[in-house]
């Protein structure tokens, strides 16, 4: 699309806030329920058939009205999204996509599974629940009656479990009902629960999770205990005036250091630095802001960091990634698929196909958070390199495909193409980049 055409689409769109919108007919609604609700107060009041039938008949008129504004206001409602709707067709018609095959025909029910855990992970669980119920009725073979009830416990009552749910493994890759599970909605229930609480400033409800679950963060070198009981030392030292909890000898300078001796002897082993960094900074209380620990106590953006860490961790010991597979799928499929298309679409049109496997004859267009697996290209042969084909190390440091190397033995010895340096065969490893 070129400039004038998106500015046109762009000034067509900031038109839509003039438009009618469905708020005017929830307003219309509202005002008949409580001309409904005056009427059955004043009939319940007096008890007098005539005084029902004079209210009753009162009421005909007004309720006509209002259903005739209801009306009008979903009629103009309708029109205003048919109006985006056309210039968006404009702008963006539609064309089928220049591939013969869809890859991901026989990968319904990963492709339902990528759902169902998106759904889950977003806190909807009453969606996600109905949509493995449709999945599984439509998949005779995802059936099973062996899956818990739904969980009928809102977010706010599910924080009472605390234990470890048990990793998610390949195995049930292709199976809604482990899904299906009260336990494994109580847990992302349970995250979001302490998530919300760190947005409130309350840290007390993950810093417990992180004690009840020490060992398995400790055996993955998490430091997410410790961060969040530091966080929690600066907080109470800001006092009363900025964290604004009870101005007692739970909280400031006092509060602080009554926490840490409680609480961070069990830290001493890994984190004794950091420890004596927040002691040595109780000395320059009265002006911190011009002391040598005025970074650690600066928390612009610390509650946010922890919140990120926490997440991570929480999914980690799930057996699950950080962030939604589905929403990066999805989001890099829209980023890279416009250069995709047209490049098929040049392809074809001069009589050519790519025909590699697994592979493009371009980059893919993705920001660098969205890039997890590197991808080398043999300098030799200039060819990306595969899992049949991988990356090989020499001895001399320099890296080849593996087919390139073999095609430089002779017999079980090589030589290196860009510096003087022999070797064998045998001395090569493999690279997992």
């Amino acid at each position: 699309m070129d400039s004038s055409k998106l500015d046109s689409l762009l000034e067509d769109l900031s038109s839509v806030h003039k438009l009618p919108r469905l708020l005017a007919a929830a307003d219309d609604v509202d005002k008949i329920i409580e001309l409904l609700s005056t009427a059955r107060e004043h009939v319940a009041e007096k008890l007098d058939p005539h005084t029902t039938s004079l209210t009753m008949t009162k009421l005909q008129n007004p309720i006509k009205t209002a259903f005739e504004k209801v009306n009008d206001d979903l009629k103009a409602a309708s029109a205003s999204h048919k109006k985006v709707g056309k210039s968006l067709d404009k702008y963006f018609p539609l064309k089928p996509l220049p591939t013969e095959n869809d890859a991901m025909a026989n990968q319904v029910p990963l492709i339902n599974r990528a759902i169902a855990m998106h759904l889950l992970r977003e806190g909807q669980f009453s969606v996600a629940e109905a949509f493995i119920q449709e999945a599984q009725a439509d998949s005779p073979h995802e059936r099973s009656d062996d899956f818990d009830h739904p969980m009928d416990e809102s977010v706010e009552d599910a924080g009472a479990a605390r234990s470890t749910t048990p990793m998610l493994s390949n195995d049930d890759d292709y199976d809604l009902s482990s899904l299906h599970s009260k336990e494994l909605q109580e847990k992302f229930a349970e995250m979001y629960t302490i998530l919300q609480e760190l947005k409130a400033r309350n840290l007390l409800p993950a810093i417990e999770w992180a004690r009840a679950n020490s060992a398995e963060l400790e055996a993955r070198g998490s430091n997410l205990e410790f961060e969040l009981s530091k966080l929690q030392f600066v907080w109470l030292f800001k006092g009363p005036g900025v964290n604004r909890l009870p101005d007692d000898q739970h909280n400031g300078w006092a509060g602080a250091l009554a926490y840490a001796r409680q609480h961070f002897d069990r830290f001493q082993e890994r984190h004794v630095r950091e420890i004596q960094q927040l002691a040595s900074a109780m000395v320059f209380a009265p002006n911190l802001p011009e002391s040598p620990y005025k970074s650690i106590f600066s928390i612009e953006g610390a509650f946010g960091d922890v919140a990120a860490s926490f997440t991570r961790e929480f999914c980690s010991l799930l057996g699950l990634s950080a962030e939604s597979p589905l929403y990066l799928a999805v989001t890099a499929g829209a980023l890279a698929l416009p250069q995709l298309m047209k490049y098929m679409l040049a392809t074809r049109a001069k009589g050519t196909e790519w025909t590699t496997a697994h592979e493009l004859p371009f980059e893919t267009p993705l920001p660098e958070s969205m890039l997890y697996h590197s991808i080398f290209v043999c300098p030799v042969s200039k060819e990306q390199t595969t899992d049949a084909n991988p990356p090989m190390v020499i001895p001399c440091g320099h890296m080849l495909a593996r087919e390139t190397l073999q095609k430089l033995c002779k017999g079980t010895r090589f030589k290196c193409p860009y510096c003087p340096s022999e070797g064998q065969l045998k001395d090569a490893r493999q690279i997992i980049l």
